[in-house]
């Protein structure tokens, strides 16, 4: 009996890629509910401690500071010390934050354990991509990223009802952190486990195995292995690497702007928070449709023959347009209305987001992706900060109306600005940058 147990665990996983996936989905989903919990609880936070909105965006704002700087020192880090180690080590750092938050008793000490926790976080999204490209070839790396970034969506429509239900039952806002930030512990437990690379994983059939390492040489030949990493400056004089830096940075500050701030907009509006909760789901669940309409309908685009690039550009352009719907939603004071208004603009939002994060595997050489993903991680942070900041003083002294307004156009401007600056160039093929 020992042995042939012993003989079944050693058995192959079919489909072993998407139980990566899977892996990755549920790392973002956690990832989001320890960060959402500050931002469910805000209201009652705010009324126990006498914030005004300017407060409140000075702890955000404490977040995506470490945030921004930890994309891009982690990311690097990850690039050298492997997406199982890195991922393990930030899903460990920041849930042991998110719990200790509950020692925090105000302003400032909330600022803090939000800037350790924007730090441990930072490292979630350019490992994630660095796995995709890893373990998924080219035509499936839509699916895969649209997987993993749907759990941000996900995560932040879990976090209120599960959070504000736990401050109802305890009665304060310290036991909502501790239990939340447990969550990760039995995901490492998992992750430990499940990931490998794919050439040395003891559960991969061969199959599997040869589909993905045919499709990085088909993609970029025999790449990564004997080749040196390149240096930031090096990658940062690429127009392509400008091209994803603003197709995040001019696109994460909106969505970090509704999933920081929706309910305080809709107070703002009139609406009292536990009579929001069911309207409140709707922009995040369609966002998380959004992540799989951007990456499927690309990847079925590769699927009919279009290019790597042509097929994510048509996302882009989509995703555009689609966010000017939060101009709307200054004119109307229904709260399904306003729900249904930013769920396009959410959709639209996820489906050009998912774009955003596959460009780097789509682009680069597995060696630079943490890297590159990293940089732009970084960038959307420094614009969400000040965006951040002008929320918080435009709110106070005028209303969301502007900051609507704002939303909508600049996506749409750096939807633009991607069409112009990714694609194939003097430099593709030639050691860093792969053909799209």
């Amino acid at each position: 009996m020992p042995t042939n147990l012993k003989q079944m665990n050693k058995q192959p996983i079919k489909n072993l890629r998407w139980w990566i996936g899977g892996m990755l989905f549920a790392s973002t989903v956690i990832n989001y509910i320890d960060r959402q919990t500050l931002s469910a609880l805000a209201p009652f936070l705010k009324k126990q401690y006498s914030w005004t909105n300017e407060d409140y965006a000075f702890i955000v704002i404490s977040f995506r500071v470490a945030y921004a700087i930890g994309q891009t020192v982690l990311g690097r880090l990850v690039d050298r010390i492997g997406t199982r180690v890195g991922l393990t080590l930030t899903v460990a750092s920041y849930s042991i934050i998110a719990m200790l938050t509950s020692l925090a008793t105000g302003l400032r000490s909330f600022a803090f354990f939000r800037l350790l926790l924007g730090f441990g976080e930072s490292a979630n999204w350019p490992a994630a991509t660095k796995a995709v490209s890893e373990w998924f070839p080219k035509k499936e790396r839509g699916w895969a990223v649209a997987l993993f970034d749907s759990g941000s969506s996900i995560g932040a429509a879990i976090a209120p009802a599960f959070v504000i239900w736990l401050y109802s039952y305890f009665g304060s806002w310290q036991p909502a952190f501790l239990l939340t930030g447990t969550l990760g512990f039995f995901w490492i437990i998992v992750w430990r486990m499940m990931y490998h690379s794919p050439e040395d994983h003891p559960r991969i059939s061969d199959e599997e195995k040869q589909m993905i390492l045919a499709d990085r040489v088909e993609s970029a030949g025999d790449e990564d292995k004997n080749l040196p990493r390149p240096k930031l400056v090096e990658l940062l004089k690429l127009k392509q690497t400008w091209g994803v830096i603003i197709a995040r940075s001019f696109t994460d500050p909106v969505w970090f702007f509704i999933a920081d701030w929706l309910m305080i907009l809709l107070v703002s509006k009139g609406f009292k928070p536990e009579d929001t909760l069911i309207a409140f789901w709707i922009p995040f669940v369609a966002a998380d449709l959004g992540n799989f309409a951007g990456g499927g309908f690309s990847s079925w685009l590769i699927g009919k023959g279009w290019s790597v690039g042509s097929a994510r550009k048509a996302v882009v352009i989509f995703g555009a347009i689609g966010m000017l719907m939060l101009i709307p939603t200054i004119y109307t004071s229904n709260l399904f209305a306003i729900a249904g208004l930013l769920a396009i603009s959410t959709f639209a939002y996820a489906a050009f987001s998912t774009i955003a994060l596959v460009l780097p595997s789509d682009i680069y050489r597995s060696n630079s992706v943490a890297t590159v993903s990293g940089l732009s991680g970084t960038a959307a942070g420094i614009l969400t900060i000040i965006s951040t900041f002008l929320i918080g003083k435009f709110s106070d002294q005028y209303s969301f109306e502007p900051i609507l307004i704002a939303a909508s156009i600049v996506p749409f401007v750096g939807g633009i600005l991607v069409l112009l600056l990714v694609r194939n160039s003097g430099e593709t093929g030639k050691g860093i940058l792969r053909k799209i």
